[in-house]
């Protein structure tokens, strides 16, 4: 059996206060949480019996807890807090009254967020758990990440396209159709395969409207669900420039590369083919965005472009500039963007992430094979 060994430290997190605890489903919260407090008092909300008790009396929660206090190690997990956000005001008070720490998972912010639910007042952290990255993994094989994604139960899978597929269904039939987000799922359906095909690219959102057959202010409704759903992520335009005039408009991802190409209808990946180059940029950005949340790094990731078509992919505050290409022999046309971006500002880092064989500097800038550049990131080199 493959043990992964994953980052985000929750012993850690929740040693002095409560948490939240957000990430896809399938992305292992509760693997995660049941081995590192094997001794806490556990509440799935996805379990009937749980939820109807809990649902009918909210204060049980607070009379078992106080039943179990002198028994108890550790924090009290709730499993998908989203499906019952009224049990939170009586978690707000038990805190307040004994001191004792939560920690509160969800697959969805939206009810949460949108609802008016109650966010304990600044009283909890809030952590993201994503799928595998690069680091987690013994013996990481990347062509099997960028063809099948890393989420954990999928990436082990010997049918990952089965199970990319019941993956894809569940979260159209338990996310959004029984949470009620959409009022036509046909329609939100074929956004979503519309979405996965410009994954990494600037949003346009007539043109996906057109495309999926709906309005175009429902895409950006969609959109947002995505966002909420933890399916997808949009990705802002580094917005400080003076010299340049830039693009407002945002790129968005999908939360595993894996989901997307099921949702795109990819089969087999090229390793030059220009498919290939989406697809590995796209990776790129989830270990990125895990590396930033996982680390406590507050640096903003953005992307660079210009309104002539100037573009970095990836901006790391002001310090990192990367650009991402499935060449195998990065040669100056590669690093345009990159040289572009140094006459606007100076960034410490200006790396291309390639296929090439070995490392080498270019023109001031850094040429990384894919696996010394996680090995880099993950090390806290830039």
């Amino acid at each position: 059996m493959v043990v992964f060994h994953r980052l985000l430290d929750l012993q850690k997190e929740s040693r002095s206060r409560s948490l939240f605890l957000f990430g896809p489903r399938q992305t292992g919260k509760t693997f995660l949480l049941r081995r590192t407090f094997s001794g806490s008092p556990y509440y799935d909300l996805l379990h009937a019996e749980v939820f109807l008790r809990l649902s009918r009396r909210p204060q049980t929660l607070r009379e078992e807890l106080a039943a179990k206090r002198t028994h108890t190690r550790g924090p009290v997990i709730i499993d998908e807090i989203q499906k019952l956000p009224l049990l939170l005001d009586e978690v707000h008070a038990i805190i307040e009254e004994t001191g004792a720490r939560f920690i509160l998972t969800g697959s969805s912010t939206r009810k949460l967020r949108r609802g008016g639910a109650n966010l304990l007042g600044g009283r909890a952290r809030t952590c993201t758990l994503f799928p595998l990255v690069s680091r987690e993994v013994p013996g990481f094989d990347l062509l099997r990440a960028l063809t099948v994604g890393t989420i954990p139960s999928i990436y082990l899978s010997e049918e990952p396209e089965k199970d990319l597929a019941a993956y894809c269904g569940s979260y159209l039939q338990e996310e959004v159709q029984a949470e009620g987000l959409v009022r036509r799922i046909d329609n939100f359906s074929r956004f979503l395969q519309m979405a996965a095909v410009v994954n990494t690219e600037l949003i346009n959102f007539e043109s996906v409207a057109s495309d999926a057959a709906v309005p175009a202010r429902t895409v950006r409704e969609y959109f947002t669900i995505l966002n909420d759903t933890l399916v997808g992520t949009l990705l802002e335009p580094y917005a400080k420039s003076r010299k340049r005039k830039m693009v407002s408009t945002a790129k968005f991802y999908f939360f595993d590369v894996g989901v997307c190409n099921h949702l795109a209808e990819r089969k087999i990946l090229s390793p030059r083919s220009e498919l290939f180059g989406k697809v590995l940029e796209h990776f790129i950005f989830t270990e990125i965005r895990a590396f930033l949340s996982y680390t406590g790094d507050g640096r903003k990731l953005s992307f660079w472009r210009t309104r002539e078509g100037d573009e970095v992919d990836f901006l790391l505050g002001d310090e990192t500039a990367v650009e991402v290409k499935a060449s195998r022999e990065v040669t100056s046309r590669h690093t345009s963007g990159l040289r572009c971006l140094a006459g606007e500002m100076k960034t410490k880092n200006r790396i291309v992430v390639s296929m090439d064989p070995s490392p080498r500097m270019m023109e001031g800038v850094t040429i990384l094979p894919v696996g010394h550049f996680l090995e880099r990131l993950w090390n806290g080199e830039f």
